[in-house]
């Protein structure tokens, strides 16, 4: 039953008969039942995947669904051996892959754990007792229980209010509205504001999720679990998400590739048939010839990268990745799109100056203000200073305790001041009130003149960026009677105390770091324009371009102000249809919509609990710092990655068109399929180094992209480069090889071929992968280069039908290979210079 949705301008009386409860709330039988009935007051989550799901997910993979296909299409020409080590290279890839998102759900987990609250409320025992205050887990909570609300307390459900003092909440994960909203216990419906005002306007509810920002408040529990308005909108968010920049880069880099796999069985068949008369018995050889353009040890190395990092950041940083891929997005990320309270600056103000009547700096001001805000604290019924008094009395220290309190009235939302009242001379009180300008104004004696002066001052200042505090004093008779909101008169205006928001420690250093890494921040906030502005400059950030919400989307404005949760994700979306990647961070209900569309979601720990499953990357703080160090990481795989793809497509494309050519010209296969099958096994295996390797400082310093077009243009004019390295060699053996036997010619051709085509491809392993010449994948080039020359003459060749080479081959070899190393450099260097 949910009273909100039944309609809330009920009285408070009526919504406690229609609960079947009271002021002094249920009996602990009572709420055991409804507990039973209704369910635990816990929003619906996304299930844990099963293993099966989490490995059949990863099929989805596009370079792991063309392994599958060419497996099968492998054990289907009885090609055994290729069909064994395709598959069982797909098992690893889905298995890696579900170990690491396991991992990170696992660590989720556990950060979840760390925000589990309770609630205080009223339980009796029973139906004769007296009530008892108790903390138990907002879980626990059933319509019907009477809680109690204070400064700083999470509201734990839905609830209408039954008594409250001064209470103000923050709203900011539902609505996405920075200032505190006041709240009251009404008792008309009058109080519902406009006819059109939604449950958030109504003054007597309050919702899940939102936090109590000053006052208290007793209130009855309406609405629970996924009866809330906080789970309403979490349904309300969901949604697929649209494809992000590692699916996007490489679906267009599979897609490339399987267009080419799809073509070259069919071409090889044909131009045998055609030219050799050879038919179905080249079958095996067009498949292994088709695998050789695969790059095979793709999902492993990219699923091994990843989780690598993954898991070096859960250890160092404790930052979960828990979608693998993400950690490739934010390598890609180039614009960071976050708000400003509570990661640009502390969610608490700080006293900027305090200004005299004349608009100099006046002591005295600040002086009188912090005297106010001791004693309203001090006399307060319910004491709960708001961050302006904290603010005050950490510049001034306690110097109300030069003064004798005499009483005090609280802030009040309606008439926005607050006043307390000390002793003064020899049988005087002297009232100080504090409170909006606007209203501290009309309570002084004030000629319009005066008045509008004092008015264009504090404009100046809020235009700024800065939050204004007028203060004023009036001296009095003393007197025993209490003193209320009426004696706020006649009052002499003192001056105004300007604040800014506090800059959270740290921001400055990550946000320079940031922009090190070729990142543009971009702030999304609801606050006031001239505000954000400020606490962007203070932090030193670029915002000479400054728009609000609603105005035509402007992709270089620094700032955005006045945004909903649907400007988010609108520009969100508009920075990335102008071809940015986009990291978004958030941590409320209101931030799931812009989540979603980013391409890659970051949330804190603290965050709700649905913004924190919606987030591909969990903070276990709000840091900045932290999200540099995890763009670190995912640049740092990226960069792995590109090496492989470029050095492994560009090697094997050059094989595919120097076999196509040598097929279409010998009387006989340039390589059987099981010498095509080993040759790929030793070349995959050494590409394993690249998911160990450490890229260049270069490689860092900038987005790592996957482009599919850049890619096609590399791949083909270096591919194109070993084609003819390996056509040389071709033609170097058409001259040396004059054998009588032409068996034997066959064997040393294969063999030779064999040995040469390991050897190019560790020179293209060592000469394109960027960097520095050091590591693993140096280490594993040279292993390379050393099978393709000890592994033809070996037991282990023979069975395969390869053999010694003679003497002179060598020679002529490392002729060839040496102008291909000088062309590859060359052509290499060019490359380096025309990349931005």
């Amino acid at each position: 039953m949910s009273v909100v949705s039944e309609g809330g301008a009920a009285t408070a009386l009526q919504v406690l008969r229609r609960l079947d409860t009271g002021p002094r709330g249920l009996t602990e039988a009572e709420a055991a039942a409804r507990l039973a009935d209704a369910g635990e007051n816990t929003p619906p989550l996304p299930g844990t995947a099963s293993w099966p799901l989490r490995c059949a997910r990863a099929l989805r993979d596009p370079f792991t669904a063309v392994l599958l296909t060419l497996g099968l299409v492998s054990a289907a020409v009885a090609s055994w051996g290729t069909a064994v080590v395709i598959l069982a290279l797909v098992a690893v890839s889905c298995g890696l892959r579900a170990a690491g998102e396991h991992r990170a759900d696992r660590s989720l987990a556990a950060l979840r754990d760390l925000v589990a609250g309770t609630a205080t409320v009223l339980r009796r025992t029973g139906t004769g007792t007296e009530p008892r205050a108790r903390e138990v887990p907002v879980a626990e909570l059933v319509p019907g229980d009477v809680v109690r609300l204070g400064p700083g307390d999470l509201v734990p459900a839905d609830v209408r209010l039954l008594r409250a003092r001064g209470l103000t909440v923050h709203q900011a994960v539902l609505t996405g509205e920075s200032a505190p909203v006041a709240k009251a216990a009404a008792e008309v419906p009058d109080a519902d504001g406009p006819a059109d005002a939604g449950p958030f306007q109504k003054p007597y509810l309050c919702f899940q999720g939102s936090g109590v920002a000053s006052g208290s408040a007793t209130a009855v529990v309406v609405a629970t679990g996924e009866r809330t308005r906080f789970a309403a909108a979490q349904s309300a968010a969901g949604g697929r998400r649209a494809a992000s920049a590692f699916d996007r880069s490489v679906h267009g880099i599979s897609w490339v590739l399987i267009r080419f796999m799809l073509l070259t069985p069919p071409l090889v068949l044909m131009a045998n048939a055609a030219l050799r008369g050879r038919g179905l018995e080249t079958l095996p050889f067009a498949v292994a010839v088709a695998v050789g353009l695969t790059p095979e040890m793709l999902p492993v190395i990219v699923t091994t990268c990843l989780a690598r990092a993954a898991a070096l950041l859960a250890r160092t940083h404790r930052v979960v990745v828990r979608r693998l891929p993400a950690l490739h997005d934010l390598g890609a990320v180039d614009v960071l799109c976050l708000d400003k309270t509570g990661t640009l600056t502390q969610d608490r103000p700080v006293v900027e100056r305090a200004l005299g009547t004349d608009g100099q700096d006046d002591p005295e001001v600040l002086r009188w203000a912090a005297v106010g805000a001791w004693w309203t604290l001090q006399l307060a019924e319910l004491p709960a200073a708001d961050a302006l008094d904290e603010a005050l009395l950490t510049a001034a220290g306690p110097v109300g305790e030069d003064h004798d309190g005499i009483g005090a009235v609280p802030f009040d939302p309606g008439r926005r001041t607050a006043t307390a009242v000390v002793a003064g001379r020899l049988g005087t009180h002297v009232l100080v009130t504090k409170g909006a300008v606007e209203d501290v104004l009309d309570r002084c004696d004030l000629d319009p003149a005066e008045r509008r002066r004092h008015l264009a001052l504090a404009a100046r200042e809020a235009g700024a960026g800065l939050r204004v505090l007028a203060v004023a004093t009036a001296e009095a008779p003393a007197r025993t009677r209490p003193y209320t909101a009426a004696d706020e008169h006649g009052l002499t205006f003192r001056g105004l105390v300007t604040f800014r928001d506090a800059l959270a420690p740290g921001a400055a250093e990550a946000l320079l770091g940031l922009t090190g890494l070729g990142i543009t921040v971009r702030v999304l906030t609801g606050d006031h324009p001239a505000t954000a502005a400020r606490a962007c400059r203070d932090l030193g950030l670029d915002v000479a371009r400054v728009t609000v919400a609603g105005d035509p989307l402007d992709v270089d404005a620094g700032v955005v102000a006045r945004c909903t949760p649907e400007d988010k994700a609108r520009i969100v979306s508009g920075l990335r249809a102008a071809g940015h990647t986009v990291g978004f961070l958030g941590d409320g209900v209101n931030d799931i919509p812009a989540l979603r569309a980013a391409d890659v979601g970051i949330a804190p720990r603290t965050a709700v609990d649905l913004a924190r499953e919606t987030a591909d990357v969990v903070l276990a703080e709000k840091d900045l710092g932290a999200i540099g160090h995890a763009v670190t990481a995912g640049r740092h795989s990226s960069a792995n990655i590109a090496s492989y793809l470029r050095v492994t497509l560009s090697s094997n494309l050059g094989n595919v068109i120097a076999m196509l050519c040598a097929g279409l010209l010998l009387p006989f296969l340039p390589m059987l399929p099981a010498q095509v099958l080993v040759q790929n096994l030793c070349f995959d295996a050494a590409q394993l180094a690249f998911a160990h390797d450490r890229p260049g400082p270069a490689a860092l310093r900038r987005p790592t992209v996957l482009r599919p077009r850049a890619f096609l243009r590399f791949i083909t004019g270096f591919g194109v480069l070993n084609a003819i390295a390996d056509l040389a060699t071709f033609g170097v053996l058409a001259l040396a090889l004059r054998g009588p036997d032409a068996l034997d010619d066959q064997a040393v051709f294969h063999s030779a071929w064999f040995t040469e085509n390991l050897l190019t491809q560790a020179l293209v392993m060592f000469l394109l992968r960027g960097g520095t010449r050091s590591g693993p994948v140096g280490r594993a080039a040279v292993a390379l280069a050393a099978v393709g020359l000890l592994f033809p003459p070996s037991p282990l060749g023979a069975a395969l039908g390869m053999t010694g080479l003679p003497p002179v081959y060598p020679l002529l070899l490392a002729v060839v290979l040496a102008l291909y190393a000088l062309a590859l450099r060359a052509v290499r260097a060019r490359h380096d210079r025309r990349r931005p």
